[in-house]
């Protein structure tokens, strides 16, 4: 009989191809559209000459649009999770109790791969600059952290990554820096971890409305801004929400989980018309009179959105990167916040925001402690001309700060800027300030 199965299996796999390439050709192809790339069928000939990665780019045609794909990825996870307890998807990590991660987490997890001192003060020091920029134009600022999930609620992660770390993480290794920063930050770990009941979704890597709710309260409450509490409002309970590491992991399932519905809802409309609150940018007005607000914010922003905008007359909430400081000008804001999800710290330090750079006096450096600056990047952003650059064999302690004097007249400071050829910095002046030929020095000191 053991013969046998090897034909069983041959037999199988053709069945299984011969429907998917069958169903290609026949109307079934699958939306390909990943990314925003749609993946076209190759042509054999191109430019009257023989296309010779036909197969390749065929394979990829295939491999993206077959039929019923979505069905057999999610048959194959199926098997993964259930048979073998482990995750059919890279970017997926499947815990117990039927609770999914987010894999690009795992490295803060276990404490692998952190930022150096050197990033961690250029994260702290480019929010303070930031927030020292808000606070000249009598804007509010606060920065805030929406904790891992495997940070928080680190039970159900697999034992066999629970065992090890490394160092502490980011997320408690950064805040000494911000202390010493004077950065206004609100810690929502601590807000969410004193909680009884689970605040983030079983199959999706985000909070759920009610921890958004705690953590709007918390950075309003910071602000000194008047605002609904909604730890005692009634809400209903609904099983319709579907996670995105469950989508991840099964994109043809339709499996829904519980989220909660205050009632009433926060009381806010949006300025122009939007499909999901992680559009790249939402205007709103809610019933703060008075108020306006800069939002910066990643994905966990967008339950977080509604709590926020209802607390001000006019609120602009972006994922853009880098910030364009501009905004705070161009919405007239109040308030400026910051929300960075725990696995995205690094960015900071890896994208100053676009803003005037500071002026500092001229007492702070001495002429002999400038050294002309040869090689450097220049890119034109809105009224602003950024430069940016390396800092090469420049020795660099952890909380060096960087100064450069414009063509021997005025000092400013520069973000620092870690990538991955090494430290650099960052400039940005309005482009009118500058000259048609332009000589830059820099000094680096604590």
């Amino acid at each position: 009989m053991k013969k046998y199965w090897k034909y069983i299996y041959t037999v199988l796999f053709l069945l299984i191809i011969l429907v998917a390439s069958a169903g290609l050709f026949f109307g079934g192809r699958e939306d390909s559209q990943e990314n925003g790339i749609d993946v076209e069928i190759p042509s054999l000939v191109e430019n009257h000459k023989f296309n010779i990665k036909y197969l390749s780019k065929m394979g990829d045609y295939f491999e993206k649009n077959f039929a019923f794909r979505k069905e057999f990825v999610s048959a194959y996870d199926a098997i993964m999770d259930k048979v073998f307890f482990t995750s059919g998807q890279d970017g997926v990590i499947v815990g117990e109790k039927d609770w999914l991660y987010y894999k690009d987490s795992l490295d803060d997890f276990q404490g692998r791969n952190q930022m150096t001192d050197r990033q961690l003060f250029d994260a702290a020091h480019t929010l303070a600059m930031i927030q020292n920029y808000a606070q000249k134009k009598g804007i509010s600022f606060v920065f805030t952290i929406a904790p891992n999930k495997n940070h928080l609620y680190p039970e159900n992660m697999p034992f066999y990554y629970s065992g090890f770390r490394e160092r502490e993480n980011n997320f408690t290794r950064i805040q000494p820096f911000l202390r010493e920063e004077g950065v206004n930050y609100v810690d929502l770990y601590s807000v969410l971890k004193k909680q009884k009941e689970v605040l983030y979704h079983t199959r999706d890597s985000h909070w759920t409305n009610k921890g958004a709710s705690l953590a709007a309260d918390a950075i309003l409450t910071n602000l000194g801004i008047t605002h609904r509490n909604y730890k005692n409002c009634s809400y209903s309970v609904k099983k319709d929400f579907i996670g995105d590491l469950y989508g991840m992991l099964y994109p043809a399932g339709s499996a829904t989980e519980k989220e909660i519905y205050f009632q009433p809802e926060p009381e806010f409309s949006y300025v122009e018309k939007v499909e999901n609150n992680f559009a790249a940018e939402i205007r709103t007005t809610g019933s703060g009179a008075g108020r306006s607000l800069v939002m910066y914010r990643d994905s966990f922003g967008n339950a977080l959105l509604p709590f926020m905008a209802e607390s001000y007359q006019n609120a602009y909430f972006s994922r853009g990167e880098p910030y364009p400081l501009s905004d705070l000008v161009t919405y007239d804001a109040d308030t400026l916040v910051i929300e960075k999800a725990e696995r995205f710290l690094p960015k900071i330090a890896e994208r100053p925001p676009v803003m005037s750079a500071p002026i500092v006096s001229s007492s702070q450096v001495s002429d002999e402690q400038y050294l002309k600056i040869n090689d450097y990047d220049i890119e034109e952003l809105g009224n602003y001309t950024c430069i940016s650059g390396l800092l090469g064999n420049e020795k660099i302690e952890t909380r060096d700060r960087i100064f450069i004097r414009v063509n021997g007249l005025l000092n400013y400071e520069a973000f620092p800027m870690s990538t991955e050829k090494g430290e650099g910095y960052s400039l940005c002046l309005p482009t009118s300030l500058l000259k048609d030929e332009n000589t830059f020095e820099m000094c680096i000191k604590k």
